[in-house]
């Protein structure tokens, strides 16, 4: 963390430092090493960051200017460029030993917060493989199950918010400078990928979420989700996800709005929120991984792509904890990765745990040390930093060479796609014929335009769906307030 008068890298990068499994080994084990396939992982020094960013094309955003290689080792001025991270910060507890689950991309990450495992996934899902888990049950499953499956089994209620204005046909961030150059895809919320959950049409959308807290919330457990911006150019712009081709504003103006919406409510007291990040974005730190046990959960469904067992954290991530239970200005230097989240809802709940990743992990309960709620806890949360100059949108003619680019491989969109397919057998009769005419449809997908055009047809669904939903609720609760 910078201090104020250092300097300071800029709120955005050029290009996508890579961040896929090869391009992480080179970066922990320095230039031009590669990871020996089902064998040992070399060892790390982290010495290859910048040769990885100089040279990685993993992203599909090019190579960065010469001049600008530099800044993958670079940090921000926490005070002034993250205003309400320094906030939550300074006054609740920063945990400075909070890893990544494995040392690779976003999607098996993710799916550690999720079920402490991922299924042995230890790369971005290719097309294919997403195919696979999305045959007749749809959604990417654990041989375990996931903690939702967990809390279910336990009779304990839990919710998901994302963020989206929910405009049918033009789901942008709520919380982005940018929002113009959203995409429906950054809408589409990873954690509806899962197995057993509801299709996103049933997520509430953030912007809610406030007016929620303020009426009978019976929800234990909330997992929400940012915009992750314009996936379909691959730019992300847009977002509230700070990824690192947009800014960080969109990200520090949820965090925000998600502080404020808690502390305002009746349930502040006992409130316990979490804030991490998925992976290191490719971006260099000092402190090189370390050992943990594998999920041990003896995965069947084909996902190991490297041979990685699982035995090595990745690199660490900023991760804060804020509750009115929490000493101010805490410094914790507990070892944690993604399976903490599971592992602290066991705790809570007395749940068993669903693999070895987190019967072994820390919960952050031990970090609430007080017997009675602070009172000097911030009402008022800083603004956050100063907004970029929106960028302007595509061009009809950009927009057409976009749509002519044939669909990646791998990646978000991908993701987000087989989500969308997910959703539109979920919002369907689910009849065999249906199922068929909606997997015939996906299959046909060859170019950006063609996913572009099924995404708009199934987010208009999904809204429709959402208002029904809605307006269901509305006249419950007519009903209920006249009898």
């Amino acid at each position: 963390m910078k201090t104020q008068g250092q300097s300071s890298t800029t709120l955005t990068m050029p290009t996508d430092p890579g961040h896929e499994f090869e391009d992480v080994v080179e970066q922990l084990c320095g230039q031009g090493q590669q990871f020996p396939k089902k064998g040992q992982y070399p060892p790390t020094n982290n010495s290859g960051f910048a040769a990885n960013y100089a040279t990685s094309t993993s992203e599909g955003t090019g190579l960065p200017p010469k001049q600008d290689i530099g800044r993958i080792m670079g940090c921000f001025n926490t005070k002034t460029q993250l205003p309400v991270l320094y906030q939550l910060a300074t006054n609740f507890a920063i945990c400075d030993q909070w890893y990544c689950s494995m040392p690779g991309p976003t999607w098996p990450n993710r799916f550690f917060v999720h079920g402490s495992s991922s299924s042995g996934l230890d790369h971005s899902p290719e097309t294919s493989q997403i195919k696979e888990w999305e045959r007749e049950e749809p959604g990417f499953e654990y041989p375990n199950g996931s903690i939702y499956q967990a809390l279910s089994q336990a009779g304990i209620p839990y919710q998901f918010y994302h963020d989206s204005t929910g405009l049918i046909g033009g789901e942008g961030s709520i919380y982005s400078d940018d929002p113009q150059n959203s995409s429906i895809f950054g809408a589409v919320p990873q954690v509806a990928s899962l197995h057993g959950l509801p299709n996103f049409s049933e997520m509430e959308l953030l912007g809610t979420f406030a007016s929620d807290l303020q009426e009978p919330y019976p929800y234990p457990y909330t997992f929400i989700e940012p915009h992750y911006g314009d996936v379909y150019d691959n730019n992300y712009r847009g977002g509230s996800s700070q990824h690192p081709m947009d800014d960080v504003y969109g990200g520090e103006h949820l965090l925000a709005a998600v502080y404020k919406a808690i502390r305002s409510s009746p349930y502040w007291n006992t409130s316990l929120l979490i804030i991490t990040y998925d992976e290191h974005g490719g971006f260099y730190d000092s402190v090189g991984p370390i050992k943990a046990p594998a999920p041990a959960d003896s995965p069947k469904y084909g996902y190991n792509a490297y041979g990685f067992d699982f035995t090595l954290l990745g690199v660490r991530v900023p991760a804060m904890v804020v509750s009115p239970l929490i000493k101010k200005g805490t410094v914790d230097h507990t070892q944690y990765d993604h399976s903490s989240v599971p592992k602290t809802l066991e705790q809570l709940f007395k749940l068993k745990n669903l693999t070895q990743r987190d019967f072994k992990a820390n919960s952050v309960m031990p970090l609430l040390t007080l017997t009675t709620p602070r009172t000097d806890c911030p009402l008022v949360i800083n603004p956050a930093a100063a907004r970029n100059p929106p960028t302007p949108r595509p061009t009809a003619e950009q927009l057409a060479l976009i749509d002519a680019q044939p669909l990646p491989e791998y990646g978000y969109l991908i993701g987000a796609l087989l989500n969308l397919r997910k959703a539109d057998i979920e919002l369907s009769g689910k009849t065999p014929a249906e199922i068929a005419a909606i997997n015939t449809r996906v299959q046909a997908i060859k170019t950006k335009g063609d996913a572009r055009v099924y995404g708009e047809e199934v987010m208009k669904k999904v809204g429709l769906a959402r208002e029904q939903r809605r307006a269901a609720r509305r006249n419950l609760v007519v009903t209920e307030d006249k009898t």
